[in-house]
């Protein structure tokens, strides 16, 4: 009886994100505890976005590949490149044959097409566009390795110790060796995450559909965002899903209810369902832990470097203190069910992929 009871409140759970029903921040009855069951995942962690304050954690140390969550950290580096000004919204990118390359999930750059970065931010945060990835850091560093570079640097200031990076995208390596591709854990990612809502504009990008390719392009790119719960669940907002066969259903989360902020991080889940349950289930043991009368979230608007004149942007540093389908396989397989194969008006030529 209470295996069936479990089976009915996973499944009606499970209908409220995928149906047309939000689940709200206070629902009559709480799920019931998972502490005790088996993990479904690698490593998790809640923290409250305010204070920074951990509120829950279970194996948040262990070490595992992000994913396309890599481009959180892509993301955080080409915002410091607009705040001091050396790039901009509307700087023109021109892509080239590597671009086009990447594989996996994308928006089908062609070679000799242009689009201002904030259009390529877009395809990165919504579609999870390996190309545009690859494209973004390209122009911002001069090659890709020197990209890399600085997204290295920036997670040792945020204090990522168990942090390393190799790409803008986080495909993995074509031997297939997780040990030599981008590696991470939830708690550093929960750290990246924190940074990013509180010090950038990150959530303009993270919106559920938007189209790409104006007006380069007749046909479009309808991109829809590959996170589940933004929409379906009470005030999620960002921030970005991940999945190789090498890192498993990973997602870092979170979401904003009455001056509250959590954050999620899941990684290494077997399925995206099983992973969507968990971050559902944490973000409301997350909302439930925060102290009456703490701290509400504000993002600060004070900058480190003058932001250029058409960025959104503005930016405070952290002090020392709080210091694809992902696979690298052809673009025109089957995509995976987390990273759903973008919908083109017409099929893209074969040479673009």
């Amino acid at each position: 009886m209470t295996f069936q009871r479990s089976l009915i409140l996973g499944i009606g759970l499970l209908a409220l994100v995928l149906g047309s029903g939000t689940l709200g921040a206070a629902p009559k009855k709480k799920a019931a505890a998972s502490d005790d069951q088996p993990d479904n995942y690698k490593g998790a962690i809640v923290m409250d976005a305010a204070s920074g304050r951990v509120l829950f954690e279970k194996s948040a140390d262990n070490v595992s590949p992000p994913a396309s969550m890599t481009k959180l950290m892509t993301f955080a580096v080409l915002h410091d490149c607009i705040a001091s000004g050396n790039l901009s919204l509307s700087t023109p990118i021109t892509a080239t044959a590597a671009d086009t390359r990447m594989g996996g999930t994308q928006v089908w750059l062609k070679e000799g097409e242009i689009f201002p970065v904030e259009e390529l931010l877009y395809a990165v945060m919504i579609q999870s566009a390996n190309d545009a990835a690859h494209a973004l850091a390209r122009t911002a560093a001069g090659s890709v390795d020197a990209f890399v570079a600085r997204m290295n640097d920036k997670a040792r200031e945020l204090g990522m110790t168990r942090t390393t990076f190799r790409t803008p995208h986080g495909l993995p390596p074509s031997n297939r060796n997780v040990a030599e591709g981008d590696l991470t854990s939830p708690r550093d990612f929960a750290l990246l995450s924190r940074h990013l809502v509180t010090h950038t504009d990150i959530l303009k990008y993270t919106i559920r559909q938007r189209s790409f390719g104006a007006p380069n392009r007749v046909q479009l790119v309808d991109m829809v965002n590959h996170n589940h719960l933004l929409g379906k669940v009470a005030g999620v907002d960002g921030l970005k899903t991940g999945f190789t066969a090498g890192a498993m259903y990973c997602l870092a989360a979170t979401a904003q209810r009455d001056q509250r902020r959590v954050i999620v991080v899941v990684m290494g889940s077997p399925t995206w369902k099983e992973r969507d349950l968990k971050v559902i289930e944490l973000l409301e043991k997350g909302f439930a832990q925060i102290p009456v009368g703490s701290s509400t979230f504000v993002a600060q608007a004070s900058g480190y470097a003058k932001p250029a004149a058409d960025s959104p942007f503005a930016s405070a540093p952290l002090s020392h203190t709080e210091k694809a389908t992902n696979e690298a396989t052809p673009a025109q397989a089957t995509p995976k069910a987390d990273e759903p194969m973008i919908r083109l008006n017409v099929p893209p030529a074969k040479k673009s992929r």
